[in-house]
């Protein structure tokens, strides 16, 4: 299972980089499916996943108690992501994309910060 967070973590280190050095290409991506109800499915399943697994799987990290926050942090974005309802969710991430172009860098490093210490945590 901790294999899947590293995995993660990677994943999400990788899309940080792409975000600090080209953000375009995320919020691009991002943009052109804002009105898609599997992008608001998407960011549900992989938050009670990925909450889930940090839940689980914290007491075999470095940080146990500061994994286990995250991993219940998910779990609330998540149920709380399905309960603000589609319209809803389709402002929140139209606002997160114009706010991409004055801070997409910096939140591109702290993705990758973040996926630096998951991945730190687990290895």
């Amino acid at each position: 299972m901790t294999i899947l967070i590293i995995l993660f973590g990677t994943l999400i280190l990788f899309i940080g980089i792409i975000i600090t050095i080209q953000p375009k290409v995320i919020v691009g991506f991002v943009r052109k499916r804002l009105g898609n109800l599997q992008l608001h499915i998407f960011a549900v399943v992989i938050r009670i996943v990925i909450g889930f697994l940090l839940i689980t799987q914290s007491d075999v990290s470095r940080f146990p108690f500061i994994i286990e926050v995250i991993g219940w942090l998910s779990l609330i974005a998540a149920f709380t992501l399905a309960a603000i309802g589609r319209q809803s969710f389709h402002r929140l991430m139209t606002w997160a994309v114009s706010m991409a172009k004055h801070y997409g860098r910096i939140g591109g490093i702290l993705a990758g910060a973040f996926s630096a210490f998951l991945i730190y945590a687990f290895i």
